[in-house]
């Protein structure tokens, strides 16, 4: 993995701004530290951070086509580069370098933007055409890669900057960090910022599966305006219900299921450099580590998490995987003391507010990979998203199995009698069932989230209400809604999960942003798109038969691991929550949520905050009720803690981020 950084002029040819590319790599200097490269002519310029790891002795970026007409810089990994540059060598392309963000300038000429049909993996890249003017900024099919821009417009004209973290545009010196809260709500309704607005007006995520198509004006300094528009290259998609693949025979489909996963390991374990694996005491990780060791015939090094609290703690469950293939795990232990002391660095790394604690556990996760020498782990995110892995799947079969009578929709009511059990703020109702009306559907996925986004009804303040006014957070991810309506029930909210939770969670939170933090590049076969191809096609009674979550998964990792461990039901790996409130309240959270600070931010209700604070120290909210409240306060400390970040420092006494704060940070880590 690597970072990547531009800038156009979108009016002309102007010179760009001095020293501005330096400027944007610098503040991305974590996502590769090996080695930076740059490239401009007037009115454009490209810059990268380099991670090497393939092709380490000549994969300086940028790279270029034979005469050098066609420029690329590229952050991620296309797994299948050998086996591409061998069919464009056979086509006469010449190639200069063992690395494989050379592939881009080739396939560009003989393709144009059919080449996302050829490019598989992970990635962000920026690719330019010289002689069209062209300029084409692309993302990854799931997500796996970050990907920011923006336009600012001067006096003299309008740039167009990109970034593969924000901190990079923010460090241009041509846009101003304010806030946008359309993304602060976003983390209200889903732990997260998936869609295309961010929590900073005027800057957009890439969606996974786009790009940016910017066709610049003539070569005179007064040019025709550029043309920026952003499309689709690929969508997720499943078939039409009752079209799904079905068979009688689960030894043909599991065997199918294993030659995938077996190819999709492989490819993700080739690199110029070590490559080790994360290992908790889920099927997921356990059979991509399970299947490493086969391809290895040796188990890779392994590292594992101890959260210290007994009922969360999963190394006893990895230790018995641990011993099945002969590894011999890193653990690293983390507690109230260690969440609270690396949250700021994590708003930092994540750009938003963090809401799952746990996050800071996979900070730490990868800061020890880095530690130890290595920058490539394995990881088995994307199972649960395609194979219904989670709690909330059950819950809405066991609602929907009391739907028996035509008309009477029993589910309905339970589910009014879980918000009233919960504790529900007037108006969370109605909104939940907009959510609804708009997606045309009740899904799985809001089942969970409906809980979620009770605590922006508890603790938005009026202002912040009244900004929003109407604003529907799903609608950000764009979904296809139409496509959707043709889906069996349980593949609507797989696609969901796909949508919201693995890019806005679980591969940006949980993934690229604290793993990149540390200079460590994570990859996830269960995100090859083969394997993807295979699952989102099968009968969705091998996702979950009866209760029974990752059917068809539990029946491949009995060839590779343990009985108990292929069965072993889906616990959720998490933190704990009261880290912020429970025994001796840290004084930034104080100072966080002061009346003062509060009234300074104005997104949150200041009194609403202190009786929610009051009422869990207290112990006077029910045993349904205090999680969410817990979930709640811990988004208000940290959306508070990422205005202080990147907003405004005077709501307490932590540094806010600028270029040189980032520095220091990067040195104190060790990078």
């Amino acid at each position: 993995m690597c970072g990547i950084a531009g800038i156009v002029d979108l009016t002309g040819q102007r010179p760009l701004p001095g020293g501005i590319l330096e400027r944007m790599a610098d503040a991305i200097f974590h996502r590769g530290p090996d080695e930076d490269g740059y490239w401009q002519q007037p009115g454009i310029g490209l810059a990268n951070r380099r991670l090497s790891i393939i092709g380490l002795a000549d994969g300086k970026q940028p790279l270029y086509n034979e005469d050098r007409s066609v420029v690329a810089v590229f952050n991620g990994e296309f797994f299948e580069y050998p086996e591409i540059k061998k069919k464009l060598e056979a086509k006469g392309h010449v190639f200069r370098t063992h690395c494989d963000t050379e592939l881009i300038p080739h396939l560009w000429e003989d393709y144009q933007e059919g080449m996302f049909e050829h490019l598989r993996g992970q990635f962000a890249l920026a690719c330019f055409d010289q002689k069209e003017r062209r300029l084409i900024l692309a993302r990854d099919r799931f997500g796996i890669c970050p990907l920011f821009w923006t336009e600012q417009k001067t006096s003299q004209g309008t740039w167009l900057l990109f970034a593969s973290e924000i901190k990079a545009l923010l460090a241009s010196g041509l846009v101003q960090a304010r806030p946008d809260v359309r993304g602060i709500d976003q983390v209200f309704n889903f732990f997260a910022v998936p869609g295309v607005p961010t929590c900073f007006e005027g800057i957009s995520a890439l969606q996974p599966g786009q790009y940016l198509d910017i066709r610049l004006g003539g070569r005179g300094a007064n040019g025709d305006v550029a043309q920026v528009q952003r499309k689709n290259y690929w969508e997720m998609d499943f078939p039409d219900q009752g079209q799904e693949e079905d068979s009688d025979d689960p030894k043909k489909l599991v065997d199918e299921f294993e030659r995938l996963m077996l190819a999709a390991v492989e490819r993700r374990l080739r690199a110029d450099v070590p490559v080790v694996s994360y290992l908790s005491g889920g099927i997921d990780s356990s059979i991509v580590v399970a299947m490493a060791a086969k391809l290895r015939g040796q188990s890779i090094p392994t590292f594992t998490i101890q959260i210290m609290t007994p009922h969360l703690d999963e190394t006893s469950q990895a230790a018995v995987v641990s011993r099945h293939i002969g590894a011999n795990p890193v653990v690293v232990s983390v507690g109230d003391k260690e969440v609270l002391g690396t949250y700021a660095e994590l708003i930092r790394a994540a750009e938003a507010p963090v809401i799952d604690t746990s996050c800071a556990a996979l900070l730490m996760l990868a800061r020890s990979v880095h530690q130890h020498g290595y920058k490539v782990a394995l990881t088995g995110e994307g199972s649960d998203e395609w194979l219904a892995g989670y709690a909330w799947y059950k819950i809405h079969r066991l609602l929907g199995m009391f739907d028996v009578i035509p008309g009477m929709p029993v589910s309905g009511l339970l589910r009014r009698g879980v918000l009233a059990a919960v504790g529900a703020p007037p108006g969370a109702a109605q909104y939940i069932n907009r959510v609804r009306d708009v997606l045309g559907d009740h899904t799985a996925f809001q089942d969970i989230y409906g809980i979620v986004c009770l605590s922006r009804f508890r603790f938005f303040s009026p202002w912040m209400r009244e900004a929003l006014a109407d604003h529907v957070a799903y609608l950000d991810v764009e979904p296809n809604i139409e496509r959707m309506r043709r889906w069996s029930p349980m593949n609507r909210s797989l696609y969901l999960a796909g949508r919201i939770h693995l890019p806005g969670h679980l591969l940006s939170l949980k993934g690229d942003r604290v793993a990149m933090n540390s200079s460590v590049e994570t990859r996830y076969a269960f995100l090859d798109e083969d394997v993807f191809a295979f699952l989102a096609r099968i009968h969705p009674r091998w996702k979950m038969r009866g209760f029974r979550d990752k059917y068809i998964l539990r029946l491949l990792c009995e060839r590779y691991l343990p009985k108990e461990v292929a069965w072993r039901p889906k616990g959720m790996f998490r933190a704990p929550l009261d880290s912020f409130f429970d025994k001796v309240v840290p004084p930034f959270v104080r100072q966080l949520l002061s009346d003062e600070s509060l009234q300074k931010t104005g997104y949150f209700d200041a009194r609403a905050v202190q009786h929610w604070r009051q009422a869990i120290t207290d112990n006077r909210v029910s045993i349904q009720q205090r999680s969410s409240i817990e979930l709640g306060l811990v988004g208000v400390v940290a959306t508070q803690l990422w205005h202080q970040t990147f907003i405004d420092s005077s709501l307490a006494d932590l540094p806010n981020w600028t270029a040189r704060t980032n520095a220091k940070v990067l040195a104190t880590v060790g990078i």
